[in-house]
């Protein structure tokens, strides 16, 4: 999808509303109904209360008194759950609505609601006023919670955690920090409710002291959820709206989209891209993934624009000969669908902006029309890829950012985009690795890197620079040069081998809606710290592994939080303990920081590049024991929809351990019950136990097993135990499960992380005392926003300004400032990096004292950070004495940040 000029003419921009004369609700002049469903009359106005279930309902609101549904039942799918018992009462001043979860208070003078729990007493939402309209937009405006937080409303590109945040539920594909790619009108909160507005209009959600939604549409219309937790309320909103689908289990491998008939004189781009002239060259492709031992699984290989396709039959034998599933990039329509499904054999679709770049319903439609023509036409599943999905859109597709770059300022924003997504339901959200512009070596590792701990990801090729080999424009994996070219199999071949718990996972959001990747407040709302946006850098991988991507230029990872309990780092071995900031972290770019939660089963696979290019026997459990915890590891064929009538299996795995110290620790694995067409009849066992020691014992169903003294005798056996810092444990095949009881074992005891939280940037300032202005945007500003593709540089046009340069930062509030670092310039450029310098905190901004730290940074890239003894403070300076390796009077920074308590 390359962006059209088109879409200008789309009009999706979302502009300031037009003014008109608002009008509000007023006073109640009828109340009647019973059971599930009752009418509130004012004036000429009606608002319809029904009930889906106890802790489920809608509120319609037809100023007019005549209602109306455009949605029509298309986003919500399911609202009938059985019938409600509700009671009501006049309470004087209001009407009382209660179920067994909520009440819903109807004030009378004028019309206004609030919503409380069962208990009449704990406030979810109150509105401020009452429902207003304009002729051709409708509000609601809500009092906000004192530390009230905010998240959903669809893939948007940025920051998850939405309190101040004015966010636009619109389409308008550029694609950028902040817009919306594919918008949901449904956002949740930490008071326990989240709203959908049953709507195809676009709209405007702002989360300030005051809360208000508007839509488009001179009514309103929405379903409200109430829940005990997020995760409650994400079940509740997937329950009305639908599940999130169940990919294909090829679908969690890499894919790639491009043109390849190229030679098509139709065609709107290089015709004579080499490799290119005519669909059969993907094959090629193909044979470049396997020969480069690298796991990939699936090609789109049309992308409309002229290009079109030839022998695609003949395209997808000769792929699925090789271990890949084919799909169509398609660029105008689906009106070949049942052929290219039907008898060629295609089994996945890209829509594309060109046709679906309306969004709303063309685009839901659109999409639907996919789904239908995938499964109409063969027993698979659908796997849909679309770039403007709506609320709704998780149970028919994969939703992905665009036309992005690969950047790291990209990277940095695409990290919380794609964790928020699932705070909207959508399971699977995706950004093509490195973009499809620009993009290096280094940005594509890094990139992947986290990826691999996605659900779907896809390399999109054709657009980015000439290299990573000359004449190629291919974002492939195993296109660049070493070290790269291992970096990248290492984290591909690792998603493969963790196959069966992504898997699981893909169920689990199938069931629950509850999705694979978890912005950390998803994961930990009870945690303060966790709940809000410094932690948006940052997710969970399931609730297994915590992913700190790399996101700049860089070898240390700094502001990794750790939450409660023990976290292993997964490359090292080493336990922290949490809560707390980790800084320093030693990332170089082999290196993506994971950590495994303490309690943590982890099933993998046999290495392998493909599903099916072996069986999955044995299988591995990744133990990390610490009390009891258990995983229910869920297996199908993978392939067809034969599981949604029962042909599924799963297996329980259960461990109980010591929490702290010396004692037995027990692995039962339960046998795989239930049946589906190629479940493995026998199959064998490893388990990895992340233990402080080695056992006295180990024994399996009571049978003593042998000890091995060097790796390659265990690995060489059939079965028996060696400890070299991890305890492997292999058992022979077998079609029953295994309890597994290693003695007299030590667990990990973690290192408490002692890093201070960051101080937040919101009220920060800046100056310094030379910036270049005439032949560059060098503001000093730009060392504080949080770009790192930005840069404050000293003045360096006509006669540089000379050494020292000093900038200074007033806080906005007074913190035991007690460290510092400073990013250089990430746009390729050298000079101006800080050589020696000077740290001071000041509570007044006048009286500096002695420097609290001072010392040299090399002349690298990478972050730098000084630690010191915590000083308090509102005002921070920085001076740079000389320039890295004294090679000129420059002096430039990229992003420079503190840590320190507030006071």
């Amino acid at each position: 999808m390359r962006r059209l000029a088109a879409l200008v003419l789309l009009g999706m921009v979302l502009a300031p509303p037009p003014a008109a004369t608002a009008e509000t609700a007023g006073n109640v002049t009828a109340f009647s109904g019973s059971g599930n469903s009752y009418t509130i009359t004012a004036g000429a106005a009606k608002v319809r209360v029904t009930f889906a279930r106890a802790d489920i309902f809608r509120l319609w609101f037809a100023p007019t008194g005549t209602f109306t549904d455009p949605a029509a039942n298309k986003l919500a799918i399911r609202t009938d759950f059985g019938p409600v018992s509700t009671t009501t009462a006049d309470a004087g001043s209001y009407h009382r609505i209660s179920t067994s979860a909520l009440t819903l208070r109807v004030y009378k003078t004028p019309m206004r609601f609030e919503l409380y729990k069962a208990d009449n007493s704990t406030p979810v939402w109150r509105e401020s006023a009452g429902l207003t309209w304009t002729g051709s937009q409708a509000y609601q405006r809500l009092t906000r919670g004192t530390d009230e937080q905010f998240y959903g409303t669809g893939l948007r590109l940025g920051e998850w955690a939405l309190r101040d945040k004015s966010v636009p539920i619109a389409v308008d594909n550029k694609w950028r920090e902040n817009d919306n790619a594919s918008p949901a009108p449904f956002y949740l909160s930490t008071a326990g409710y989240g709203v959908m507005r049953n709507t195809w209009a676009k709209g405007q959600y702002d989360f300030a002291s005051t809360v208000s939604t508007r839509h488009d549409e001179n009514r309103f219309d929405a379903y409200y959820f109430v829940g005990n937790s997020l995760k409650d309320v994400l079940g509740d909103y997937t329950d009305v709206t639908g599940k999130p689908f169940l990919a294909p289990i090829w679908g969690l491998e890499m894919g790639n989209a491009d043109c390849w008939n190229a030679s098509n004189p139709d065609y709107t781009g290089d015709h004579n891209r080499a490799r290119h002239q005519v669909t059969p060259d993907v094959v090629g492709y193909a044979d470049d993934a396997r020969a480069a031992d690298m796991p990939s699984g699936w090609f789109l290989p049309n992308d409309g624009y002229g290009c079109g396709y030839k022998d695609l039959p003949k395209t997808v034998s000769d792929l699925a000969a090789r271990g890949f599933h084919t799909g169509l990039w398609t660029q105008r329509s689906l009106s070949n669908i049942d052929w290219e499904v039907g008898t060629a054999g295609t089994r996945a679709v890209k829509t594309d902006v060109a046709w679906v770049g309306g969004g709303y319903q063309g685009a839901f439609d659109g999409v639907q029309s996919a789904v239908d023509g995938i499964e109409r036409n063969s027993d698979a599943r659908r796997f849909v890829w679309t770039v403007d999905g709506w609320a709704g859109t998780q149970r028919n597709a994969v939703v992905w950012t665009g036309d992005t770059y690969g950047t790291w300022d990209d990277m940095r924003w695409h990290v919380p985009a794609i964790a928020g997504a699932g705070f909207s339901g959508f399971n699977y959200a995706s950004g093509d690795i490195d973009g499809i512009y620009s993009g290096s070596p280094k940005t594509f590792v890094r990139d992947l890197q986290w990826k691999a701990f996605t659900p779907a990801l896809m390399t999109m090729s054709g657009w980015g620079a000439t290299n990573p080999q000359p004449g190629y424009h291919d974002k492939q994996p195993w296109r660049f040069a070493e070290p790269y070219l291992s970096i990248n199999r290492k984290y591909l071949k690792l998603k493969m081998r963790l196959t069966p718990y992504f898997y699981t996972l893909a169920r689990t959001a199938a069931d629950t809606g509850v999705p694979t990747v978890r912005a950390m407040a998803l994961e930990f709302e009870n945690d303060p710290t966790a709940r809000g946006n410094a932690t948006s850098g940052q997710f969970m991988a399931g609730n297994a592994f915590l992913v700190a991507p790399v996101v700049s230029d860089t070898t240390t990872r700094d502001r990794i939080y750790l939450p409660a309990g023990n976290w292993t780092d997964y490359w090292t071995g080493k336990v922290w303990t949490g809560p707390g900031w980790l800084d320093g972290y030693n990332a170089p770019l082999d290196t993506v920081p994971l950590f495994v939660r303490s309690g943590s089963i982890v099933p993998m696979w046999p290495q392998m590049n493909y599903f099916g290019e072996k069986p999955a026997t044995p299988i591995s459990y990744d133990i990390y024991p610490s009390g009891t915890s258990s995983f229910d590891l869920y297996e199908d064929d993978g392939l067809t929809r034969a599981y949604q009538t029962g042909a599924y299996a799963r297996q329980r795995v259960e461990v109980s351990a010591p929490s702290s110290g010396t004692g037995d620790v027990r692995v039962s694995v339960g046998a795989s019950t239930g049946s589906y067409n190629g479940k493995l009849a026998s199959r064998g066992y490893e388990l990895d136990l992340h233990v402080a020691s080695a056992p006295g014992s180990v024994t399996a169903d009571g049978t003593t097993l042998t000890k091995h003294t060097s790796r390659a005798s265990y690995d060489a056996a059939t079965s028996g135990w060696f400890y070299n810092g991890v305890l492997h444990t292999k058992i022979a095949s077998r079609s029953t499960g295994v309890t597994v009881v290693a003695t007299s074992v030590a667990v990990h005891a973690g290192m408490p992380v002692t890093g201070s939280p960051s101080i937040p940037k919101t009220a920060w300032k800046a100056t310094a005392d030379s910036e270049e202005t005439a032949s560059e945007n060098g503001s000093v500003a730009n060392a504080i926003d949080n770009k790192p593709e930005t840069l404050w540089h000293s003045k360096w046009s006509g006669t540089p300004a000379p050494l020292p340069h000093e900038i200074t930062i007033d806080l906005g509030a007074s913190y035991a400032v007690d460290s510092v670092s400073y990013l250089p310039r990430q746009d390729g450029g050298t000079n101006g990096r800080i050589g020696r310098y000077e740290i001071y905190v000041s509570t007044d901004g006048s009286g500096w004292g002695s420097a609290v730290a001072s010392g040299e940074w090399a002349d690298t890239s990478d972050v730098k950070r000084a630690s010191f003894t915590a000083k308090p403070g509102r005002y921070l300076k920085l001076r740079a004495l000389s320039e890295a390796g004294d090679s000129g009077p420059w002096t430039s920074a990229a992003e420079i940040n503190a840590t320190g308590a507030a006071r």
